[in-house]
């Protein structure tokens, strides 16, 4: 603590600036939450604000890590995921039909999310072992790969292909920044494009409806398409500034499937418009701009991939969503983070925030 200063250094250092822009955001989130269940805090708003509230807390937790100690529990926590991936597969918990859950009694586990932050930690680190030399050759890609590739397959078994994608996104983005030649990831994507008949083939059938609902979205707009006609519906009904707060008819009258959770930012988007979109959106770039500044000022070769590559995992998440509801991609269950009910994506994205965090703050106690 500073003579000074009646603030202790550990908090006066923290990014206070981005730490209320996210409790904006999450703040934001609990009020369309709130109309969302009908001008009550029940069942949703409140039980979100004490997770807000908490996950915060754990942000703030892990913001005091250092550099250091993320690089030596980046392979083991990989690890560690891997094991309950497998764990998950073998006595996981089903409900929804998917099998993505451990029951651990006091609450219900799901790994692949955490798999999310784990797998830009575990590439970042591969890449940063890695020799400078040998980033333009094969030894740079397939290792990586390999540590992709199998939580990839894991969760698409579960099935959760929103989650797999995510992962995929994440280790594939590292590994780009880290230098990897265009070329090889050319003859990368060659492949997947090859084995997209098979891919598509061992989906299941519900996901196979979603791919071709995305491709015509009015071939069963009462069927397997309700959720996208319903999600446009309520996005265009809302105008430039909205219906306005509780005035809502798409969410309220039940006609929007899931307008707490995937589909919350139609639900937002009829009662405040296309300014209020626009301002979550900037709130979100704002972050997003904040964490890819932390990797560009960072001194060692896993801070800058790390850093960009927990930033980008931060946009996946928005970007998809985004496009899921607005009928720009298919419909794969990712949630919009610090808005939609639910504790786990606000948990994944608050870990990021922390690690952030704990690498700017590196960054300025090493310069």
């Amino acid at each position: 603590m500073n003579r000074d200063s009646v603030v202790p250094a550990a908090l006066a250092n923290l990014p206070w600036r981005i730490i209320l822009l996210v409790m904006a955001i999450g703040g934001f989130g609990l009020v369309v939450l709130y109309s969302a269940a009908g001008g009550s805090l029940r069942p949703w708003a409140q039980s979100q604000g004490i997770k807000l509230v908490l996950f915060l807390g754990l942000a703030l937790a892990v913001s005091r890590v250092r550099e250091e100690q993320l690089k030596a529990v980046s392979f083991p926590i990989y690890a560690v995921l891997v094991t309950l991936l497998l764990a998950v597969e073998v006595f996981g918990f089903v409900g929804g039909g998917s099998q993505r859950w451990l029951d651990l009694g006091i609450i219900r586990l799901q790994p692949s999310e955490l798999m999310k932050p784990a797998i830009v930690l575990a590439v970042a680190r591969f890449y940063d072992l890695l020799p400078s030399g040998e980033i333009r050759r094969l030894n740079a890609l397939w290792p990586a790969g390999l540590l992709i590739g199998v939580p990839f397959v894991l969760v698409m078994l579960q099935p959760d292909l929103g989650t797999a994608t995510m992962i995929l996104a994440g280790g594939v983005t590292v590994a780009f920044l880290a230098g990897i030649p265009i070329r090889l990831f050319v003859g990368a994507g060659v492949a997947f494009a090859a084995a997209l008949p098979v891919v598509f083939a061992s989906m299941h059938e519900y996901q196979r409806n979603r791919v071709f609902i995305f491709l015509d979205p009015e071939s069963d707009p009462l069927g397997t398409g309700y959720h996208i006609s319903q999600s446009k519906i309520a996005i265009g009904s809302g105008g430039v500034f909205g219906k306005g707060f509780l005035a809502g008819t798409q969410s309220h009258l039940d006609y929007l499937p899931e307008g707490h959770t995937d589909f919350v930012f139609a639900t937002m988007a009829e009662e405040w418009g296309l300014v209020g979109g626009c301002l979550l959106m900037l709130g979100f770039f704002l972050v997003v701009r904040w964490g890819l500044n932390v990797g560009l000022r960072g001194r060692t070769r896993f801070a800058r991939l790390s850093a960009a590559g927990l930033a980008t995992t931060i946009f996946f998440y928005v970007a998809i969503n985004l496009m899921m509801v607005m009928g720009l991609a298919p419909v794969v269950g990712i949630p919009l983070p610090l808005v939609s009910f639910g504790g786990s994506a606000m948990m994944t994205v608050m870990l990021c925030f922390g690690m952030l965090m704990a690498l700017d703050r590196s960054h300025r106690r090493q310069r």
